[in-house]
């Protein structure tokens, strides 16, 4: 009876101690998240209590309006200053796993502007940028290179490019830690073993050490790609989605359409499509690195 007592008290005390975590999780994750999408086959104004059925009428909406769906063309840059990124991370981690003199330093300093708020770094970058007065251009003007000097945030086909070094600025020290916590985790036998067979330094970056990260550059490679999906502060802050709308991004244009326009069921089926086309991108990417990687 004693025994039967205290298997019901135990059992009690853990569905205490779930119920709170498990309700809070389905009132703000799992409740919105089914309200979204029920609001995306809708025509819902933000305002009124009720709401006309559309079916799948938001949806083709998004996928035949270029305005709307054409705007993934401007987050293009942002995925390939991301891989470009990823790949410089790993060359700067192999560099500071080595026995380099400072190398602390070195790590800090280019860990530093991962910890900066962002739209900070977007105000600060504005001045890098600016046409007339930007400490880029003065530089390419000192250093004799004045046929170089650009208007980085008002040229269409150069804006994106400019927002996405940004990102990279900021978030190649973070990759460059996680990378380099991998490394230090891989036995240091291996890389004797290695040496004990004549292998060269890059022969054992690619055959060995690469390998060894399969999973942790898995992880990275999709944080950067969501990323570049769901860009928002940089050209919220800088451009505004300029000049002539070709900085706007998909989360932009889902922001826009809900609070300017007051179309909550199209921006709700934008937030959707957004949520798809990272899992489709994640999906795709896993399968090229397990590919890789086995």
């Amino acid at each position: 009876m004693n025994a039967l007592s205290y298997k019901a008290q135990r059992k009690l005390i853990l569905i205490s101690f779930l119920s709170i975590p498990l309700a809070l999780l389905c009132l703000f994750t799992y409740y919105p998240a089914v309200k979204l999408i029920y609001l995306s086959f809708t025509d819902w104004n933000g305002i009124s209590k009720s709401s006309e059925w559309l079916g799948l009428s938001n949806y083709k909406e998004i996928f035949t309006n270029s305005d709307l769906f054409g705007v993934f063309i401007h987050q293009i840059p942002y995925v390939i200053i991301g891989v470009i990124q990823n790949i410089i991370a790993i060359v700067f981690a192999v560099i500071l796993n080595s026995k380099l003199r400072g190398r602390n330093v070195f790590r800090v300093m280019l860990f530093l502007p991962f910890i900066m708020n962002a739209v900070a770094v977007a105000f600060m970058f504005q001045y890098v940028f600016d046409t007339t007065n930007g400490s880029l251009n003065s530089l390419l003007g000192m250093i004799g290179l004045s046929s170089l000097q650009q208007s980085w945030l008002g040229d269409m086909s150069l804006v994106n490019f400019s927002l996405a070094s940004i990102g990279f600025w900021r978030f190649m020290g973070y990759n460059m830690v996680i990378y380099l916590g991998a490394m230090q985790s891989i036995p240091g036998d291996m890389y004797e073993a290695a040496k004990i067979d004549g292998s060269n330094r890059f022969q054992t970056l690619w055959y060995l050490t690469i390998p060894n990260l399969t999973k942790i550059i898995q992880l990275n490679m999709f944080l950067t790609l969501s990323g570049a999906l769901a860009v928002f502060d940089l050209p919220f802050v800088l451009t505004k989605g300029g000049p002539a709308g070709a900085s706007e991004t998909f989360l932009l244009k889902t922001i826009e359409t809900a609070f300017q326009f007051n179309n909550y069921g199209l921006a709700s089926a934008m937030s959707v499509v957004l949520l798809l086309f990272t899992v489709l991108i994640l999906g795709i990417q896993n399968a090229v690195i397990n590919r890789k990687g086995e």
